[in-house]
């Protein structure tokens, strides 16, 4: 089978499309024929080696942990699937990734996916939906009448955050330049902010939650928009604790891991027409270098995808 693979850390020369021999799985694995990968910022970070030293590889390792497939095989401790079944997941960042023409995962890893979902839509969707959900539900506890800032709305993570507290009957600001302020709107913001026009506290009224998708110094200028007992949550950077005491507010860091659980909450808003993916640009195995070179551009409205199969 066809795989994308890094031998050493390094820049984009380091990707090689290579021939390798098909995963073989465990007991408690299905194997996947990959029709639609996803590229997220993690991939990049990895490949230049920023994570070596909080997920040790022993290299060569496939990338990408977001996949879209059918079954080809089935462990003989599983039970939930079948061959010929339409499947996505977030796989284990620690085994060879979707960058390729199958991948194993356990079977707890994935999940149905929805008939609403095309496979580029369904590969979009776990990494970055599980990222927003675990932000907003599993450690804000996001609530109907409570206001909700995401920042860089418009973004992978940001666009399907909005759409989840929308879902959850929060009011939503959110950020992003002058050209994606219209977007912000399509994807259900009842504010949208241009953080290039004037200063956000300028802007925007305090909130509940704050959404960090940035670091730096918009999360520290973000703690004066929070209100007292609010919550940054931050998937960039642990958030200040004297910061965070000093407005009385709390903060949380979250990086993510897989979760069947919330991939079928996220299938749920997907058939309720409550969440669905963007894809900004389409790839392949082939053209990968210049799938990670829009990636570290920064500049991608919504998600990646790599066309596999």
């Amino acid at each position: 089978m066809r795989a994308v693979r890094i031998h050493q850390y390094g820049g984009t020369e380091t990707l090689t499309l290579e021939n390798i021999e098909k995963p073989v799985i465990n007991d408690d694995d299905i194997l996947i024929q990959v029709k639609s990968a996803a590229i997220n910022p993690v991939d990049w970070k990895i490949r230049e080696g920023y994570l070596q030293t909080f997920i040790p590889y022993q290299l060569p390792v496939t990338l990408g942990w977001d996949v879209a497939g059918i079954v080809t095989e089935v462990g003989s401790k599983v039970s939930e699937f079948s061959v010929g079944d339409e499947v996505f997941s977030r796989p284990a960042i620690h085994r060879d990734g979707s960058y390729a023409d199958f991948i194993a995962v356990k079977a707890d890893e994935a999940v149905l996916k929805s008939s609403k979902l095309d496979f580029s839509e369904a590969a979009a969707l776990p990494l970055a939906g599980i990222t927003a959900w675990q932000c907003l539900v599993d450690v804000a506890n996001v609530e109907a009448d409570q206001r909700v800032l995401v920042h860089a709305g418009a973004g992978g993570v940001g666009h399907l955050a909005i759409q989840i507290a929308k879902a959850k009957g929060a009011t939503v600001i959110a950020t992003a330049s002058a050209a994606n302020q219209v977007l912000l709107k399509e994807f259900g913001a009842d504010q949208a902010v241009d953080y290039t026009k004037a200063p956000l506290n300028e802007q925007i009224e305090p909130v509940d939650i704050v959404i960090d998708t940035l670091g730096g110094d918009v999360q520290k200028l973000s703690w004066g928009l929070l209100k007292q007992g609010g919550i940054m949550v931050s998937i960039v950077e642990q958030p200040d604790e004297a910061l965070a005491k000093s407005h009385q507010a709390r903060g949380a860091f979250v990086f993510i891991e897989p979760s069947s659980r919330i991939l079928k909450e996220l299938n749920g808003l997907v058939e309720a027409d409550q969440l669905k993916p963007l894809i900004e640009h389409h790839f392949t195995l082939e053209t990968i270098v210049e799938a990670h070179l829009q990636s570290q551009s920064g500049r991608t409205r919504g998600k990646i995808v790599l066309d596999i199969s």
